[in-house]
């Protein structure tokens, strides 16, 4: 099948080199380069499921401590404290 494409110059320069250092026409490159990218699996566009919270795991097998919000806030409030010499 015969179709007209609109490339920029710079573009077209590069397919030419590119088919003549292969060994190939250009019409036999084009044909290979698009069943190339018919072939790569179509990009979603869907954003991946992510929690709403950051969930951060431990690399070893031991249990992760819990906290009540008032123990991290407290916790929050001593560090500041510390930081700012209040106490």
């Amino acid at each position: 099948m015969r179709t007209t494409l609109d490339l920029p110059d710079p573009l077209m320069r590069e397919l030419k080199a590119r088919a003549a250092l292969e060994g190939v026409k250009l019409k036999d490159y084009f044909a290979k380069i698009a069943q190339m990218a018919l072939q790569r699996p179509v990009a979603t566009t869907a954003e991946p499921q992510r929690s709403p919270v950051p969930v951060f795991r431990r690399t070893n097998a031991k249990p992760m401590p819990t906290m009540s919000n008032a123990q991290l806030y407290a916790a929050l409030d001593e560090q500041d404290a510390a930081a700012h010499g209040t106490r």
